[in-house]
């Protein structure tokens, strides 16, 4: 069975636990920027009751566009990750996309994360799971809640017990996104700890041509009614300028709103875990 709560990294996660905050910008640019934006993340959670895993991506494999894009490729990616960890004492996360990733990775990452598209990948969980690290998978846009047992079975069977599953909204046509909110204590079912995407969840899927497109003003209510309903843990992508993001800015939460929409968050939360008392 897997670990509920988690072990990732210095933390624990799940039930009774703080609220874990997995936060940074979607892809990596350069190191100042990471290191710059790794800094103020912690220096806003410094105070809060949260647990912060720093998350950005070495290579967006997934890109709409072959022009867009992807980050900086593993072996960079991976050295900038190492020193945002080691110099900001922050436990570190990324995507990975191929069996053959896991392994560096999980060198310089305390938590794995497994792409939506890439959820069903048997060989990719299986190698994830060999690394004993915590592993984070983002349940398909085309997976029903339920479907995640099969996931969570691959990855225990691979000998991984800290197991997180995150849900980052379905598919609704082409170019939208849903939530349907009864998959958060529906995936609370698997025995695992619960992350509620806010930010992918409110991606519009080739929306802006040969771009994702996204609505950021629905980023707070349904990171309200996810927090409300009862999660483990937040994901979401900010930036200082998310216009300028080279990926994802629709749906970033501008870095300069973050804390305060982290302080609403984390009122709701306290009410919640009085009224369950």
């Amino acid at each position: 069975m897997p670990n509920n709560p988690a072990n990732v990294g210095p933390y624990q996660v799940g039930t009774g636990c703080p609220l874990l905050l997995i936060a940074g910008p979607c892809v990596i640019e350069d190191e100042a920027t990471t290191l710059t934006l790794a800094s103020h993340l912690r220096e806003m959670t410094d105070s809060k009751p949260v647990q912060l895993v720093f998350k950005a991506s070495f290579d967006k494999a997934n890109r709409t566009s072959i022009d867009s894009y992807r980050g900086p490729g593993l072996a960079a990616g991976l050295e900038i990750l190492l020193r945002v960890r080691d110099r900001l004492g922050i436990p570190v996360t990324t995507d990975i996309h191929e069996p053959h990733q896991a392994a560096p990775a999980a060198e310089v990452c305390e938590l794995l994360q497994i792409p939506a598209f890439l959820a069903r990948q048997t060989d990719l969980l299986v190698a994830a799971a060999r690394t004993k690290r915590a592993v984070n998978v983002k349940k398909g846009q085309f997976l029903a809640p339920w479907d995640m047992q099969h996931v969570v079975g691959k990855l225990v069977a691979a000998g991984c017990r800290d197991v997180c599953v995150c849900e980052r909204g379905t598919f609704f046509g082409y170019g939208r996104l849903v939530n349907d909110m009864r998959a958060l204590p529906q995936l609370r079912e698997l025995g695992v700890p619960v992350i509620f995407d806010a930010t992918h969840s409110v991606q519009e899927p080739g929306g802006l041509g040969g771009k994702t497109g996204g609505n950021r003003k629905m980023v707070e209510p349904l990171a309200r009614a996810a927090i409300a309903i009862g999660v483990d843990g937040l994901f979401l992508e900010t930036h200082p300028d998310p216009e300028s993001s080279p990926s994802d800015g629709p749906n970033m939460v501008p870095l300069n709103q973050l804390a305060s929409l982290l302080d609403r968050l984390l009122r709701i939360r306290e009410t919640v875990e009085t009224l369950s008392c």
